[in-house]
């Protein structure tokens, strides 16, 4: 798959581009209010722009975020290039400015973060979402266990202070026999950790469609989520083939006084080209946090002449939120 997928997400008017997620049973929820006029989205953020993103009509220009080491006068230098399979390694590395070749230590919190760091092995199979610790020197570390060898992506999720939104993304390589996985196929309702998550809606190319997400638990619906990273859901979108990375949170918030804590998480999202995307659902409930993993496909024209291939779908759970989120 070789083209971008934009999710426009308005957190009570976002947009932004998108990847893929988890499905849920049945499940009776609020919906998200009305979007207002889209907002910029960075990466798949709220705000900011890395990676690309729509200003709600679906006319993006710039490319999707994680593909390239460096951009916007930074670069991501990863300082454990390799890990042992099945090992906690102390993952490190650091974002250099590059006017000065000095790591950067001023950064904007995003959604609760300075930066956010997704691992996700090139199968898609593998899925990890981390909250790294930042040391004086601008060098940040997280420990890390991929449980399958092969090669994986790290993408840097941040925003430098006074400045605009980015993705980087570097390679990583976990030690032993690589054996590829194919690609979940898409479904629409996905088990993660007891609970079931449901997917109405895809993503078309060129104009904006509505995603919602319903989690239920023993069949009911769950209406008491909880806030994780300043939101109900957080949702990360990765292109099958080169891995575009596209991060966005649902329509609302915590607070509004119109987003309920589920069972409904909503997105506005626009697939920018045919083609498979796995989208990774964050959610928190009983103090844990939890993944759900679908593969979607879209069908239409492409708006940036790329064409993509059929994907597949997964799960995951993080701890603390310094902990990594495992799908």
């Amino acid at each position: 798959m070789n083209t971008g997928l934009r999710i426009t997400v308005f957190a009570a008017a976002l947009a932004a581009t998108f990847g893929t997620a988890y499905g849920v049973g049945s499940g009776v929820g609020e919906v998200s209010p009305e979007p207002k006029p889209a907002a910029a989205a960075h990466g798949g953020h709220e705000t900011g722009s890395h990676g690309g993103h729509d200003g709600g009509g679906g006319a993006a220009a710039a490319p999707p975020g994680g593909l390239q080491m460096s951009e916007g006068g930074y670069t991501l230098a990863l300082k454990t290039p390799s890990v042992e399979t099945g090992r906690s390694t102390n993952l490190r590395f650091t974002v250099v400015k590059d006017a000065t070749g000095r790591p950067l230590t001023t950064y904007q919190r995003e959604h609760t973060k300075e930066l956010h760091l997704i691992i996700a092995s090139r199968d898609l199979t593998q899925y990890r979402h981390l909250h790294p610790t930042r040391a004086a020197d601008g060098t940040w570390s997280t420990p890390v266990t991929l449980p399958e060898a092969g090669a994986y992506r790290v993408f840097a999720d941040f925003t430098p202070r006074g400045g605009e939104g980015l993705t980087l993304g570097a390679d990583l390589t976990a030690s032993g026999t690589y054996r590829p996985a194919p690609l979940p196929a898409p479904v629409t309702t996905v088990e993660a950790d007891g609970y079931e998550v449901s997917l109405k809606g895809r993503p078309e190319p060129a104009r904006g469609s509505e995603l919602t997400f319903t989690v239920t638990r023993n069949g009911r619906p769950v209406r008491d989520l909880q806030p994780y990273l300043g939101a109900y859901g957080h949702l990360v979108a990765l292109r099958s083939g080169d891995l575009a990375y596209l991060h966005v949170h649902p329509n609302g918030e915590p607070g509004d006084g119109a987003t309920r804590p589920g069972p409904r998480i909503s997105f506005s999202a626009t697939a920018p080209s045919t083609g498979s995307y796995r989208l990774f659902l964050d959610f928190k409930h009983a103090g844990k946090v939890h993944t759900a993993a679908f593969t979607v496909t879209t069908t239409g024209t492409s708006t940036d002449g790329a064409v993509q291939q059929p994907d597949a779908s997964s799960t995951h759970t993080e701890t603390p939120e310094s902990s990594e989120h495992t799908h």
